[in-house]
Order: structure tokens, then sequence, then C-alpha cells
């Protein structure tokens, strides 16, 4: 039945993604303004092409002929000034008012740099808007050789002396947003010199996109009509319309991919529009930290098929990246994966790194029924939602809202198994798992243990000198090796797979439980407790067994609350039913908490 009302919802949709998309753009720190391109030559200062387009104020006589009644209202378009002399709060400039008091003419002049400032970074901050480029020389200037036989000079003067790609900012962007512009910015003037030295690929536009603005200019004079020349220059110019795409990205997707002159091929992501969760970007140095910390018990899950991950690579990308592509699993930890796929683990990390920076995988940990599992408090539930209907599509005979709600509390995989359930759909669970973790509906909890001995009727409280748990026990970090700084050269030296060294703690027990050696070497490890400590462990039951006391005093730097269960299960090489029984045994003095592991946490929840 036809409805009269789908098309009104229809367009009020429409609408409504529009102003969205306006809001996202206007406004936005991590946008650019406008992307610009000028030159230096024989001709002087040129501006080549800027978008968006300058919008042309109206004819003089246009703006008198129009009566305007003294009781109308201000609209967008009209002054900001009251007319009446009343105090009104005035609106924020819009991007394109923020670029707009700047004219070609002056924009050319600020732009084009000398050519001592070529190859290093240019920022230049006018008012409101801050120009971030990087000038690239394409000659030497041109020396002029005078024979004393011909009076004329014979010289050979270039048309272009260097350019530069400029992207306007706001004043107050992010530094980090700042250096990713210079980066792009960089990254296409390289290019755009290899093309030039090659083919002279930018002197041909640059002399298309000057004949185009000469014909306008005579076609004005002409008609008297205003018109923007680069509206005519991009159909007619390969550079102008990759500048487009390139600037439409970056307040999009946040993901370039340019083929100058349609052969080399520039790519380039802005972390800070693929990485937003909850409307929230995660700012690139907390993503570093992150990526730097991954441990080999990780597991790398990817937000894509396989299928649509392998037709994004470039021709030349490496055959490592497409080795663990394939080979890649949820329930597959790093160094299984190194091992499948026949790479090196260092190897391993740095591509699960790339991929995570481009936004094509997240770190998890493995996949298996010891995962407990509970509700994202930044999912949607919403019964009518498109991840609701993509669900059904995907797991038909399943519903969104209905598996959401087994995870309302914390859950752990083995609970939803039954041993009459078929493996099929062990399967499908796993796959529904993934699904709702690809989608950041559901976050990890993760078990950590503290160390919490009452205190003492004479000592009710810490004294001020006493220093924390954490300095006096098992100060060493478990950070992961430099190997993974990023942009540093790295060796596979660097990598240890084997535990970290605790000094004393982790030393290997003799068995025999009574010896000297033994009973000297547990003395040592409880040495950095306080005696009332000391005392208090010592007199529960549990530490009357030589071997619980041991394996206590050998784990005493994991009870700080830093370390997970699943670490201490890979640094330790021990089972979880055994960590588990010792901690019910000293459950008197060991606090046990469930939360987030903060190194895959920056992947599930927004920032504060």
């Amino acid at each position: 039945m036809f409805n009269p009302l789908a098309g009104l919802a229809d367009e009020r949709t429409s609408m409504y993604t529009q102003s969205q998309n306006s809001v996202y753009k206007t406004g936005d720190k991590t946008s650019p303004i406008s992307v610009i391109l000028v030159s230096s030559g024989s001709r002087g200062n040129k501006l080549l092409f800027r978008y968006p387009f300058q919008r042309l104020a109206e004819c003089p006589s246009s703006l008198t002929a129009k009566q305007r009644s003294p009781y109308a209202l201000n609209t967008a378009g009209d002054s900001l000034e009251d007319q009446d002399g009343d105090s009104r709060e005035q609106s924020p400039l819009t991007d394109e008012q923020l670029v707009a008091g700047f004219s070609d003419i002056i924009l050319a002049t600020i732009l084009a740099t000398k050519s001592d400032m070529c190859g290093k970074k240019f920022e230049l901050k006018i008012d409101n808007v801050r120009f971030v480029g990087h000038p690239t020389l394409l000659q030497h200037p041109p020396i002029i050789q005078v024979s004393k036989t011909d009076p004329s000079p014979k010289r050979e003067m270039p048309t272009m002396i260097l350019f530069s790609m400029v992207f306007a900012l706001r004043a107050n962007a992010d530094p980090s947003v700042i250096s990713c512009m210079h980066n792009l910015s960089r990254r296409i003037a390289i290019a755009l010199q290899h093309e030039e030295r090659r083919c002279q690929y930018l002197t041909r536009e640059a002399k298309l996109m000057l004949a185009v603005q000469d014909e306008i200019t005579t076609m004005t004079e002409t008609d008297g009509s205003p018109q923007s020349p680069f509206r005519q220059i991009l159909p007619k110019c390969k550079l102008a319309r990759d500048l487009k795409e390139a600037y439409d990205s970056l307040c999009t997707t946040g993901v370039v991919r340019l083929h100058i002159n349609n052969w080399l091929e520039v790519s380039f992501c802005l972390p800070h529009k693929i990485h937003r969760i909850g409307g929230t970007y995660i700012p690139p140095e907390a993503l570093e930290r992150s990526l730097k910390a991954i441990r080999p018990y990780h597991a790398l899950l990817l937000l894509e098929s396989e299928k649509a991950l392998l037709s994004q690579l470039p021709l030349d990308c490496s055959p490592a990246m497409v080795r663990l592509i394939k080979t890649c699993s949820a329930v597959k930890n790093l160094q299984q994966l190194a091992q499948d796929a026949d790479l090196a683990l260092l190897q391993i990390f740095q591509i699960a790194a790339h991929l995570v920076y481009w936004g094509k995988a997240i770190i998890i940990y493995p996949l298996c029924e010891n995962n407990v599992y509970m509700l994202s408090p930044h999912a949607n539930i919403c019964l009518y939602s498109p991840l609701a209907e993509q669900f059904a599509q995907q797991f038909p005979g399943r519903d969104l809202p209905s598996m959401l709600a087994k995870f309302s509390l914390p859950v752990s995989l083995a609970e939803f198994r039954s041993p009459l359930e078929a493996p099929a759909q062990e399967a499908q669970l796993i796959q529904m798992v993934v699904w709702m973790l690809q989608r950041r509906l559901l976050i990890q909890l993760h078990t950590y243990v503290c160390l919490l001995v009452p205190p003492s009727e004479d000592e009710p409280g810490l004294r001020d000198e006493d220093p924390p748990l954490a300095a006096r026990v098992g100060g060493r970090s478990l950070s992961t090796p430099s190997a993974l700084s990023f942009g540093s050269p790295t060796s596979s030296d660097d990598m240890t797979l084997t535990s970290p060294s605790m000094d004393n703690s982790s030393a290997e027990l003799l068995p025999g439980g009574d010896s000297p050696l033994n009973k000297r070497m547990t003395e040592t490890l409880l040495a950095s407790l306080s005696e009332h400590e000391r005392q208090v462990i010592l007199n529960i039951p549990a530490a009357q067994n030589p071997e619980d006391l041991r394996m206590f005093a050998r784990l005493l730097h994991y009870f700080r609350g830093h370390h997970h269960l699943e670490e201490i299960m890979y640094n330790e090489n021990m089972r979880r039913s055994q960590l588990k029984t010792l901690f019910d045994k000293f459950r008197s003095v060991l606090v046990v908490t469930n939360h987030e592991d903060p190194i895959i946490s920056i992947f599930q929840s927004p920032m504060e």
C-alpha cells in the first residue's frame, strides 16, 4: 500500500543527515577548513586551487535593490551587527567565514614561501586560522648567462620554482592533528615532486589551472557576473579533483587514498576520525601507548571480513600482511599466530599495530570458555537499530536484544555451553560473540588481585613514612619491549619471549619443601613486607604448607592490582586452576576484583 507520508519521512531523514554532516564538518577541530595549492615562479606567486570554493558576494546593485523591512527577522545570510544597536550574542564563525577574509592574492602571497624554507614544516597562525603545509622546491633558481657577443641575455627561466600544498585548520586545533596534516601535505608534495621530475605533471596541471582562471576573469570583465574559477577547474584538472577528494575524505572517514597522475599512490589515515567511540575520539598518544603494551597472549580481531580486507590492500603490499590476514583468528593469540603464519613475533606485532592504527582490527584476549563478558555501557540497545537488523541477517532466527540481555551481568562463555548442543551451535556462539566484539557491544572483564593485610590493633592505619605496597613489592614494571616504538629501528634481539626478569622473585625453587635453600628464598621474597604483614601471612593455615607459601611469595609482586590473571598465567607458565586455588587459600589477605584490561579497554569504551 502506498504511504503518502513515506516521501516526507525520507525528506526529513535526508535533511537530518545533511544537517548532521554540516555540524560534523563545521567547528570540528579534527577536520581541515580548506585545502590550498600555491606556486611561485616566473609569473609570481599564484594560487592555483582552493577548496571549498569561496562564495562570491552579490553585486552592489542587487543589494541596494532589496527593500528590507525594519521588522524583518535576521537570517543566517544577514549581517551579525544589530542595526538598532541592541546587544545580541554573535554566533561562532563557520569554517567558510574563517577563510572568507583571505582573498586569493593574499593567500598566494603569505603561503608561497622563500626557497630557504622549502623541505621544512610551514606553520602560520593568523587570527582564528592556522595554515600548515610543506613547501617543496622543484628546481634551483635559474642562472642568467649573458654572452659578450650577444647583447640580449640568454636565460632559461622555469615557469615554477616551488609549490606548497597547505591545509587551513582552526587555530585551536590539537597539536596531533597539526602534525598529521603536515604529514599528509609532505606525502602529497613528495609525490608531486616526483611526477614533476618524471613528466612535468605539476607544470601541465598548473598551466591548465591558470588558463581557466584567466578565462573566467575575462568572462567576468565582459559579462559583469562574478564566477568561481575553481568550480570550472574541477572537471578539467585531475590534480584539483585529487585535492578535493583528500579534503572530503579528511572531513568524513579520515582515510585518504589518492593516485597522483594515476601512477603514484598516496595513502594516509587520520586516527582522530577512525578511532571514535561514543562520539569521542581516542588521542593518538593513548593509542600508541596501548599498541606498545601489546603482549604475546593478546589476540588480533579483524573488524572486516578477510575478503574485504584483502581487496583494499595495494598490489605491492607485503606478503607477510596477506599471510597474517588469512591466518588470523579470534581464538589464537599472537604467539600462536606467529607460528601458524611462519613469521617472527616482532613482525606480527608490527603488522598488528599497523592494522589497529588504520582501524582494521582491535586487540582482544583470545576467546575461550573462561572469558567473562558484559554488556558495554555505551552499546546501542534499541530494538529496531540498524545493528539489530544486521544481526538478524547475519544470524537467522536470532535477535540482538535477546542476545545482549544475556550479558546484562558478567557471564562467562562456559555458561552458554551445554553437553546436549551440537558443535555447530557452539561455533555459532563464537561467531556471535565475535560479531558483538567487532561492534563494541561487549567488554571483557579480567581478574586482578591485590594484597590487603588487615591493620593491627596497635597500628590501625598506615603510617605516613611507610611506602605503598607497589613501591615495596616488585617495583619492576612489566612493560613491553622498546622494539615496538614507532619510527625507531628495531631488531629481533630487542624482543624477548621469556617471562620478565623479577630478580629473586621469579627464581625457581627447588623441590623438597623444607630445604634450607628454599626457606632462605622464601624469607628473601617476603622481606619486602613489613613485620606485621609477614606475621599475618604466616598465621594463615595455608602458609603452613611450604609449597603454597613459596608459590605465594613467588607471585607476591603480581598482587598490586596491575596484572590480571591471564598475564600471570603466561608469565609464570601456570594453570588457571592453580592460581584460583592459591587465591582461595590466602583469601583473608587477597582482594579479587574484576574490571577491564586498561590495554584493550581503549578500543571498547570512549575516553573520559
